[in-house]
């Protein structure tokens, strides 16, 4: 009686630990199945489309970004694994030449660190949905970050093409450019030099005349220059030059008077 006792005790135990345990396992379902909206990637500039139409790669991953807006933890952990794959095809892609760079190369590296890890939540059991919403976001910004520096690089190129300046006039350090700064900067100059008369070894520089001023002294020392006095040469002054005459004669004249 007393064993008969005990198993039932035991059996009551049992289902008890049972009924706790699918209770929690309740709970945690919805929380994984609860839909969470992630912030929108960032994108090309549609103004530099056209620098990327050819790069599949990359294409390829932002329309699988296009599904991560709006999704469960769940979905998120089923689709990790195709999104890696992506990203894998996207780093031993071809890259458009101005965009093979180590600055777009190490984004994109950290974007597929961010996708590994993604993925490797598929495997834990006991995962949390907000460990999965925040590995998606953090994978997000890291796709993010990628396109935000191709809009930088192809900005930056338009602006090298606009400006004439060539480095030669200006006080630009060469050293401190990224490989596709200073590819455009000398192609630029390249070009600067095939013109007529640009860059000739034996030009001359224009001396500017500087006026040297004795600071010491408040005045010029420069003396006006005085111009002489034009002797009459038509008859009609010649009537000016005798009463002339006569008035010095007459002040002679008197001059003898008051001396006598």
């Amino acid at each position: 009686m007393k064993y008969i006792s005990l198993l039932v005790l035991l059996l009551f135990v049992i289902s008890c630990g049972n009924k706790k345990e699918s209770k929690k396992s309740k709970k945690s379902k919805p929380l994984m199945g609860l839909a969470q909206i992630h912030s929108a990637t960032e994108n090309v500039n549609p103004q530099y489309a056209a620098e990327v139409k050819d790069w599949e790669a990359l294409k390829a991953v932002d329309s699988f970004f296009v599904k991560y807006r709006n999704i469960t933890p769940n979905e998120a952990l089923s689709n990790a694994i195709e999104l890696k794959d992506l990203v894998k095809d996207l780093i031993d892609s071809v890259q458009p030449e101005p965009f093979n760079t180590p600055a777009i190369n190490a984004r994109i590296n950290i974007l597929y660190n961010e996708a590994l890890r993604l993925a490797d939540l598929t495997e834990i059991a006991a995962i949390k949905s907000g460990e999965v919403n925040l590995q998606v976001a953090k994978t997000m910004v890291a796709f993010s970050n990628v396109n935000i520096k191709i809009n930088t690089v192809v900005a930056k190129l338009n602006f090298e093409n606009e400006v004439d300046i060539t480095i030669d006039f200006i006080g630009l350090d060469t050293t401190r450019l990224d490989a596709v700064s200073k590819e455009a900067v000398f192609t630029k100059r390249e070009k600067l030099k095939s013109k007529k008369g640009f860059f000739k070894k034996g030009s001359k520089k224009r001396k500017s005349k500087v006026k040297k001023v004795n600071r010491n002294r408040t005045f010029s020392e420069e003396k006006p220059t005085l111009k002489p006095i034009l002797k009459p040469q038509n008859s009609k002054n010649k009537f000016i030059k005798d009463e002339i005459l006569l008035q010095e004669k007459d002040v002679k004249n008197r001059a003898k008077a008051i001396e006598k």
